[in-house]
């Protein structure tokens, strides 16, 4: 060891007696300074308008600007330059004959030289250091560990490289080749994701074999021990190559024997790398506050459930419009959008199935291939994206298989249980596209719980769940495409007609009365009745006038404000308001929580106003209710608002004030808490109302679909995967603070670091 550390010590004065070791330590740190100081000022000037901050120091650490991102892009430039020298120096100079000749092993040198470089990235790791404590002494609760867990992954890429640099530096003896052999070897290796994806055997290889992006779940505060032992993995091969090539110099081995034992380094390391790549081997911990790279405890609990066996297969069609999400080379980034999964379950197994059949969603393929059959359309697509047609199923045999009409022949993914269980994980028509925690959790909920079952009441003029009536609630209810479907959140939802001697199933557990136009007869009233006084849930929803539904609420002791809420706005008809949360909203469920976060409303076009008329039992708690911020009152002469305008008249009965829209009963029926939701506007969740007219004041008529729901069901869907809110969301800089930390990093500690490098290379040349 004393032989490593004396080669290490030359090798670092002989580093810093030149100027390439100064010169990058200096622009390291000017770089990294106007980084950091424009992250803290982009930080203080949130704070200072108004907009407020939220986890400052994932903001300032982490993410595509974020500082230790930075540092990651810079890394490949510096270390060639810093590694192209530790052996062809020696080379060229012949100072390699006189470490041959002492008693030093070839590994001592190489480790030597290691150790070297070692010590120099730790120096530049003491840069960012700085920038850290600044950070602790002005972020208020500064989340440290997760930021320590991006330095460890930083240290390790810079490890890595100086690994590989030394390799390429013992091949050459010349400093230029070995710098550019290591920017080419460093090229190849973050170039290896897209090396032979499309096969099968060998992707997972060379996927696990790419260095790009490796520090990025570290950066972000996770640590797994996939990516540690990638980098101890490489280091530990490029070093022990680096050794082989010098021992092999030293005793002029044959050029057969040289290769075959870098092949089996070669081969070994890759072995390793296949087997700490297995979900079984994995290891994590999320060094976050909130644990934000983690599943929530709901989600961890519902994983916990899932015993047995788990097989995922994801169906993907060469027609279909969504096919590149799929397609062969990207299954292991598509196998990543799991992984947190599969972290809670590892012996989860994922299969893709391919084939051509005709989808619901490629209007395209009907342009392109006008009176082509679906076999000579899979044919063209096929030699366009340079596919085998045979990897493809045909549609007689994919259909033998399993039915995918149903689900439209898109990309979709089923996922089955070893007992039997099966369901079903589709993508979305918005931007995300792929479930995320809420849909993939609800997903698994339903196999291990029983969720709610929900029946829209029909035959009284109802809103229906089939259909594309502007009026309809099929885009909330049943839409596959939409992910805030109830269908995509756990829930079964169903018509529910019960004329005649139909009955209500036992199973149904919430029912939907979606504004009435006709009187129940007898029979359904009696059902109905016997339902409510049994502790059944119910979601009543209603328009201003609708006398049935007025008749129904009445039994609640609910009663509507006479005429409809008016709510003047510039450019908007009057009688469109905008609701918010109240207190006791942000109680019942997160999202509501979320909603007054967001500064987000429920906009509603010809809304009711609802208030208590007598005392029936139930407990009445407002849900939603106009925003009091502006001037709001029952308007009860006015109808068109469109070509006339509404005006405030007390004589006609008319009054302001802020308005419940959105009521919530409860009481106890034996020992059920029976509860009952009941909506002012039957129009704001409908396929068209979902989108209101005053969408740019920040509208979210979704959101009431989830949080009703959650509330009804007691909290069983949608299943909850909201996190503790982020504690570092204050600096105590300014403006003043801001301009010293400035000059500091940009000016100071550079001009420092310069001055003492020219007078320490003055003093060495003129020795």
């Amino acid at each position: 060891m004393r032989r490593i550390y004396k080669i290490a010590k030359a090798e670092l004065f002989t580093l810093f007696y030149s100027p390439i070791a100064w010169m990058i330590l200096v622009v390291f740190t000017f770089q990294t300074g106007m980084v950091f100081t424009g992250l803290l000022q982009q930080v203080l000037r949130s704070q200072e308008t108004g907009f407020g901050n939220a986890f400052i120091t994932a903001n300032i650490y982490t993410g595509q600007l974020g500082l230790l991102t930075a540092v990651q892009n810079y890394l490949y430039l510096y270390m060639p330059l810093l590694t192209m020298g530790l052996m062809s120096r020696e080379l060229s100079s012949g100072s390699i004959k006189l470490l041959y000749s002492s008693p030093v092993t070839s590994s001592q040198i190489i480790r030597g030289k290691f150790l070297a470089m070692m010590i120099y990235s730790f120096l530049l790791l003491s840069v960012i250091l700085v920038y850290v404590v600044i950070s602790m002494f002005y972020v208020e609760h500064f989340d440290l560990p997760s930021v320590l867990s991006g330095l460890l992954g930083i240290y390790l890429l810079m490890c890595a490289y100086a690994a590989i640099g030394l390799f390429m530096s013992s091949l050459t003896s010349y400093q230029v080749v070995a710098a550019l052999g290591t920017l080419v070897l460093l090229a190849a290796l973050s170039y290896m994701n897209k090396v032979w994806q499309d096969i099968s055997f060998v992707r997972d290889i060379t996927y696990w074999l790419s260095i790009s992006g490796r520090c990025n779940e570290m950066i972000n505060g996770l640590i797994c021990s996939e990516d540690v032992l990638y980098f101890v993995i490489v280091i530990v091969m490029f070093l022990t190559l680096s050794i082989q090539k010098l021992q092999a110099n030293r005793t002029h081995q044959p050029f057969a024997l040289v290769w075959g034992k870098y092949s089996l380094v070669v081969l070994a390391a890759m072995a390793l790398g296949y087997a700490t790549s297995r979900p079984v081997l994995m290891a994590y911990y999320d060094a976050t506050a909130t644990k934000r790279n983690t599943l929530t405890p709901n989600s961890q609990a519902i994983m916990a459930k899932l015993t047995g066996g788990l097989t995922i297969t994801t169906y993907v069609n060469l027609l279909d419009r969504e096919f590149y999400n799929g397609k062969p080379s990207v299954v292991n980034e598509d196998k990543d959008r799991l992984k947190q999964y599969i972290r809670f379950k590892p012996e989860m197994k994922l299969k893709y199935v391919y084939y051509y059949d005709e989808p619901s969603n490629n209007p395209r393929l009907n342009f392109v291939y006008k009176g082509k059959s679906l076999a000579e359309m899979a044919k063209r697509e096929a030699e366009i994206g340079e596919y085998d047609l045979d990897m493809f199923l045909t549609p007689a045999e994919i259909r033998k298989k399993i039915n995918l009409k149903d689900e439209g022949n898109t990309f979709v993914r089923l996922v089955e249980r070893e007992n039997g269980q099966k369901a079903w994980l589709r993508i979305y028509d918005d931007i995300f596209k792929f479930p995320g925690e809420a849909e993939v959790s609800a997903m698994f909920k339903r196999m291990v719980m029983k969720l709610p079952r929900i029946g829209f009441l029909d035959g009284q003029g109802e809103r229906k769940i089939e259909g594309d009536r502007a009026k309809d609630y099929t885009l909330f209810s049943s839409v596959k495409t939409f992910r805030y479907a109830l269908t995509n959140q756990g829930c079964d939802v169903e018509s529910l007609d019960l004329s005649g001697d139909k009955q209500i199933p036992k199973e149904v557990d919430i029912i939907v009365i979606a504004d009435m136009k006709e009187a129940m007869d007898s029979t359904v009233k009696k059902k109905l009745d016997a339902y409510i006084a049994a502790g059944g849930n119910l979601f009543l929803t209603l328009k201003p006038g609708s006398e049935e539904m007025e008749k129904f609420i009445a039994q609640f002791g609910l009663k509507t404000v006479p005429g409809q809420l008016v709510q003047p706005k510039q450019d908007v008809a009057g009688n469109v308001v905008m609701c918010v949360p109240t207190n006791a909203a942000k109680g019942l469920a997160e999202i509501f929580k979320m909603m007054e976060q967001r500064h987000q409303y429920v906009g509603m076009v010809k809304a009711a106003g609802l208030e208590l008329a007598e005392d029936k039992g139930f407990k009445a708690t407002p849900i939603m209710r106009t925003i009091d911020t502006m001037k709001t009152w029952n308007e009860v002469k006015t109808i068109d608002f469109v070509n006339d305008s509404a005006t405030y008249d007390p004589s006609a009965g008319e009054r302001l004030d802020s308005f419940v829209t959105v009521m919530a009963l409860t009481r106890k029926v034996g020992a059920k808490e029976q509860r009952i939701m009941v909506l002012g506007d039957a129009d704001c969740i409908s396929n068209e109302g979902m989108t209101p007219p005053i969408r740019r004041y920040g509208t979210a008529n979704f959101s009431l679909i989830p949080g009703t729901f959650h509330w009804l069901s007691y909290g069983t869907v949608p299943v909850d995967v909201s996190r503790p809110p982020s504690l570092d969301n204050e600096t105590t800089l300014t403006k003043a603070s801001l301009k010293v930390v400035k000059y500091s990093l940009l000016y100071v500690l550079p001009g420092l670091l310069l001055i003492g490098s020219s007078i320490l290379l003055i003093r060495r040349k003129r020795k």
